[in-house]
């Protein structure tokens, strides 16, 4: 069979069946119970990989958990990809809120509903599937391609970047693409150029040595509770600015061009308030609501506790109190800057008779950017309008995704990220699943990306040096490329 789509067509009952094995592994990373699942996942992700036709397969290991490889290294003068995805996947509670059981995959109107449907497994089979049927119908795959699924995401990644850096020289790469996302429509391509970074602080307002009698000491005594919520709501002003000095030293102004994009995806605030349930949207005076969320930084307290919280009265001064805060960051912003600034401010004020400690928290991301005109960008812009029919939205999603900052500085190459399923698809939450046209409709993307990659690539590095020369210094010096980018290529 010569042509790579009707390998895919008539193969498509049977990897419904793969996809179904698959998702029967209850691969939950945060469970140790499941730790042994999460192995039997990535001996399944091996093996399917192998029977792909890829070489070099191997199961490793970061930290307890396991990664896998895998290499089709046949096309010498040709960009080398990278492929990622996780096959680990979130714990399944509340289960009795699922109409079927977690593990048991069941298809209902063309989707198939299991964990990890979507995130990733369903996701990440797809890539495997097109150069299954690109290796199978044409021997060779257009350009070189090294794969990379872990087992750990789901909790962060915490051993990725010992990992990355151990594994630098293998997993050596022009670009990678992250089968770890989604589109935003049925019918509209996303094309997510962006992501926020953050870092994580505790904040400690410590008052006397024990809970005191309100009535006996209430009047002569600080309230830490008292305390640490004043000094959080004097975090943003009356424009909803924050107000900690340095917050905003080294954040990037978006160009013209970055708010043209973000105006021009749909937005309905009405429907917007009345999903998430408020009377009225917030923020930084300004900007928009989409660019509150895409390219500008935030301060948010994730949870306060303190005192006494049961039912009925306690009558007393807390002897402290604690916040959890988050703050969201966008380029060039880096965390450990922006963690430092607020400890330093937060933990300089003074508070009579109350004590406030900052902690920084390992839990940090760096902010994410891909230059518009990257290769592998330009290629997957190609490749959504061709399947969509119309161009993709340019997102800059206000999540963070700490592997692409981390493929950036250890790998020197920026990821598209190129998944399929659709934002309303229940990951992280019971009855998850993945609509199966877009299952199939990713394994045709892929195998059409990684051609248009080739073509691109190749119409940037020309053969001989001289016009490799050339060819640079002209697009340098024209329109064709803005400053970022010029700095990007140098």
């Amino acid at each position: 069979m010569a042509d790579w789509r009707d390998y895919l067509e008539e193969r498509q009952a049977s990897f419904v069946e793969d996809l179904k094995d698959f998702l029967r592994i209850p691969s939950i990373s945060a469970d140790p119970a499941h730790l042994p699942d999460v192995d039997r996942a990535a001996a399944w992700v091996a093996a399917r990989l192998q029977a792909a036709g890829l070489a070099d397969v191997e199961v490793l290991r970061a930290g307890r958990y396991p990664m896998v490889y895998g290499d089709w290294l046949g096309a010498p003068g040709q960009p080398t990809v990278l492929i990622y995805g996780h096959f680990d996947v979130q714990p399944v509670d509340p289960v009795e809120a699922w109409t079927d059981p977690p593990f048991s995959p069941t298809i209902r109107d063309g989707r198939i509903y299991a964990r990890g449907a979507s995130d990733d497994k369903g996701n990440m089979l797809a890539p495997i599937l097109a150069l299954e049927a690109l290796l199978k119908t044409h021997g060779r795959l257009p350009v070189n391609v090294k794969v990379l699924f872990e087992g750990q995401e789901e909790i962060l990644s915490p051993d990725l970047p010992d990992f990355v850096a151990l594994h630098r020289t293998r997993l050596a790469c022009d670009m990678a693409i992250s089968a770890d996302g989604w589109q935003w429509s049925a019918t509209e391509a996303d094309l997510r150029v962006g992501l926020r970074g953050i870092c994580a602080l505790e904040v400690v307002a410590q008052g006397p040595a024990t809970d005191l009698h309100a009535g006996l000491y209430g009047g002569a005594v600080a309230n830490p509770v008292h305390a640490l919520v004043a000094l959080l709501a004097s975090i943003h002003d009356a424009s909803g600015r924050v107000t900690i000095p340095g917050f905003y030293d080294d954040v990037r102004a978006p160009s013209d061009d970055e708010r043209r994009r973000l105006a021009a995806i749909p937005f309905d605030e009405a429907r917007y308030r009345r999903a998430i349930g408020v009377s009225a949207l917030a923020g930084e005076v300004g900007f928009t609501t989409r660019e509150r969320i895409g390219i500008r930084p935030t301060f948010e307290i994730n949870g306060i506790t303190g005192g006494y919280t049961g039912p009925g009265v306690k009558t007393i001064i807390p002897s402290s109190a604690r916040a959890a805060v988050t703050c969201r960051l966008v380029p060039d912003q880096a965390p450990e800057t922006v963690a430092l600034a607020v400890k330093r401010h937060l933990e300089s004020q003074r508070l009579n008779g109350i004590e406030i400690t900052v902690n920084i928290l390992p839990n940090a991301a760096s902010p994410y950017l891909i230059p518009m005109d990257h290769p592998a960008n330009r290629a997957a812009r190609d490749v959504l309008v061709t399947l969509y029919g119309r161009e993709p939205y340019y997102t800059r999603s206000g999540g963070s995704i700490p592997i692409l900052d981390l493929f950036r500085r250890e790998l020197d190459a920026y990821t598209v990220i190129y998944g399929f399923g659709l934002p309303d698809e229940n990951f992280h939450a019971p009855d998850e699943f993945l609509r199966l046209d877009n299952f199939r409709r990713g394994q045709e993307a892929y195998a059409l990306l990684l051609e248009q990659i080739r073509l691109r690539w190749n119409r940037l590095i020309p053969s001989k040096p001289v016009n490799l020369l050339v060819d640079f210094c002209s697009r340098a010096f024209s329109s064709e490329v803005d400053i970022g980018s010029r700095e990007e290529n140098a």
